[in-house]
Protein backbone atom coordinates (compact mmCIF):
# COMPACT_ATOMS: atom_id res chain seq x y z
CA UNK A 1 0.00 0.00 0.00
CA UNK A 2 1.81 3.38 -0.90
CA UNK A 3 -0.17 5.28 1.15
CA UNK A 4 -4.12 6.53 2.20
CA UNK A 5 -5.37 10.06 1.26
CA UNK A 6 -8.96 11.50 2.71
CA UNK A 7 -11.09 12.00 -0.73
CA UNK A 8 -13.98 14.77 -1.04
CA UNK A 9 -16.74 14.66 -3.75
CA UNK A 10 -18.46 17.66 -4.15
CA UNK A 11 -21.75 17.54 -6.48
CA UNK A 12 -22.84 21.33 -6.73
CA UNK A 13 -19.29 22.12 -8.98
CA UNK A 14 -17.45 24.04 -5.96
CA UNK A 15 -14.72 21.79 -5.32
CA UNK A 16 -12.09 24.46 -6.41
CA UNK A 17 -13.54 27.27 -4.72
CA UNK A 18 -13.60 24.75 -1.83
CA UNK A 19 -9.80 23.99 -1.99
CA UNK A 20 -9.03 27.75 -2.07
CA UNK A 21 -11.30 28.55 0.73
CA UNK A 22 -9.62 25.97 3.39
CA UNK A 23 -5.93 26.86 1.88
CA UNK A 24 -6.37 30.17 2.64
CA UNK A 25 -7.52 29.76 6.08
CA UNK A 26 -5.04 27.23 7.29
CA UNK A 27 -1.54 28.44 7.34
CA UNK A 28 0.78 25.83 5.65
CA UNK A 29 -1.43 25.03 3.26
CA UNK A 30 -1.29 24.70 -0.48
CA UNK A 31 -3.19 23.26 -3.96
CA UNK A 32 -0.71 20.76 -5.45
CA UNK A 33 -2.72 19.74 -8.63
CA UNK A 34 -5.73 20.69 -10.27
CA UNK A 35 -6.93 18.80 -13.79
CA UNK A 36 -10.08 20.01 -15.38
CA UNK A 37 -12.64 18.21 -17.62
CA UNK A 38 -12.51 19.02 -20.84
CA UNK A 39 -14.63 20.00 -23.97
CA UNK A 40 -17.19 16.73 -25.02
CA UNK A 41 -15.76 14.97 -21.60
CA UNK A 42 -18.30 13.75 -19.00
CA UNK A 43 -18.25 16.52 -16.72
CA UNK A 44 -18.78 20.10 -16.78
CA UNK A 45 -15.65 21.99 -18.82
CA UNK A 46 -13.33 23.24 -16.70
CA UNK A 47 -14.57 22.09 -13.60
CA UNK A 48 -12.26 19.80 -11.22
CA UNK A 49 -11.99 16.28 -12.63
CA UNK A 50 -9.04 15.46 -9.95
CA UNK A 51 -7.63 17.33 -7.35
CA UNK A 52 -4.95 17.44 -4.71
CA UNK A 53 -4.42 20.00 -2.00
CA UNK A 54 -2.93 20.09 1.31
CA UNK A 55 -3.42 21.64 4.86
CA UNK A 56 -0.43 21.61 7.24
CA UNK A 57 0.51 18.59 5.23
CA UNK A 58 -2.12 16.08 5.37
CA UNK A 59 -3.11 15.13 1.86
CA UNK A 60 -6.93 15.27 0.57
CA UNK A 61 -7.93 14.67 -3.13
CA UNK A 62 -11.20 15.86 -4.63
CA UNK A 63 -13.66 16.00 -7.58
CA UNK A 64 -16.54 17.84 -9.07
CA UNK A 65 -19.11 14.93 -9.55
CA UNK A 66 -20.82 14.69 -12.86
CA UNK A 67 -22.89 12.34 -11.34
CA UNK A 68 -25.60 13.28 -8.97
CA UNK A 69 -26.26 11.03 -5.83
CA UNK A 70 -28.34 10.89 -3.54
CA UNK A 71 -26.21 11.08 -1.01
CA UNK A 72 -23.13 13.99 0.32
CA UNK A 73 -21.10 14.68 2.87
CA UNK A 74 -21.83 13.38 6.43
CA UNK A 75 -20.76 14.98 9.81
CA UNK A 76 -19.70 11.24 11.21
CA UNK A 77 -16.82 11.79 9.07
CA UNK A 78 -15.04 15.10 9.65
CA UNK A 79 -11.62 16.69 9.70
CA UNK A 80 -10.19 16.94 12.61
CA UNK A 81 -7.86 20.04 13.60
CA UNK A 82 -6.04 20.60 16.48
CA UNK A 83 -5.09 24.16 17.25
CA UNK A 84 -2.17 25.83 19.03
CA UNK A 85 -4.18 28.73 20.33
CA UNK A 86 -7.55 30.38 21.39
CA UNK A 87 -6.98 32.73 18.38
CA UNK A 88 -6.45 30.06 16.02
CA UNK A 89 -9.42 27.97 17.14
CA UNK A 90 -11.69 31.12 17.26
CA UNK A 91 -10.77 32.28 13.68
CA UNK A 92 -11.19 29.09 11.95
CA UNK A 93 -14.45 28.16 13.32
CA UNK A 94 -15.40 31.54 12.44
CA UNK A 95 -14.55 31.35 9.19
CA UNK A 96 -15.67 27.75 8.84
CA UNK A 97 -18.99 28.84 10.52
CA UNK A 98 -19.63 31.57 7.99
CA UNK A 99 -22.63 29.85 5.89
CA UNK A 100 -22.37 27.04 7.24
CA UNK A 101 -23.87 25.42 10.53
CA UNK A 102 -22.54 24.88 14.44
CA UNK A 103 -23.00 20.96 15.46
CA UNK A 104 -21.43 21.79 18.58
CA UNK A 105 -20.64 25.69 19.72
CA UNK A 106 -16.95 26.62 20.84
CA UNK A 107 -16.90 25.51 24.56
CA UNK A 108 -15.61 23.66 27.33
CA UNK A 109 -17.08 20.17 27.13
CA UNK A 110 -14.70 18.66 29.34
CA UNK A 111 -12.16 17.20 27.26
CA UNK A 112 -10.02 19.68 25.92
CA UNK A 113 -9.82 23.69 26.84
CA UNK A 114 -12.51 24.18 23.78
CA UNK A 115 -13.69 23.01 21.10
CA UNK A 116 -15.91 23.37 18.28
CA UNK A 117 -17.72 21.53 15.64
CA UNK A 118 -18.92 23.01 12.71
CA UNK A 119 -20.30 21.54 8.82
CA UNK A 120 -19.09 24.54 6.54
CA UNK A 121 -20.94 26.13 3.74
CA UNK A 122 -19.66 23.09 1.61
CA UNK A 123 -20.99 20.30 3.69
CA UNK A 124 -17.77 19.30 5.16
CA UNK A 125 -17.88 18.38 8.50
CA UNK A 126 -14.62 19.97 10.73
CA UNK A 127 -13.80 19.56 14.46
CA UNK A 128 -11.52 22.33 15.80
CA UNK A 129 -9.69 21.24 19.29
CA UNK A 130 -8.08 23.69 21.63
CA UNK A 131 -5.91 20.46 24.02
CA UNK A 132 -5.52 20.99 27.60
Amino acid sequence: MEKVTPFLMFQDGNAEEAMNYYTSSIEDSEIKSITRYGANEAGEEGKVFHAIFSLKGQEYMCIDSHVKHDFSFTPSFSIYVTCDSEEELNNLYEKLLMDGEALMPLDDYGFSKKFGWVNDRFGVSWQLNLPK
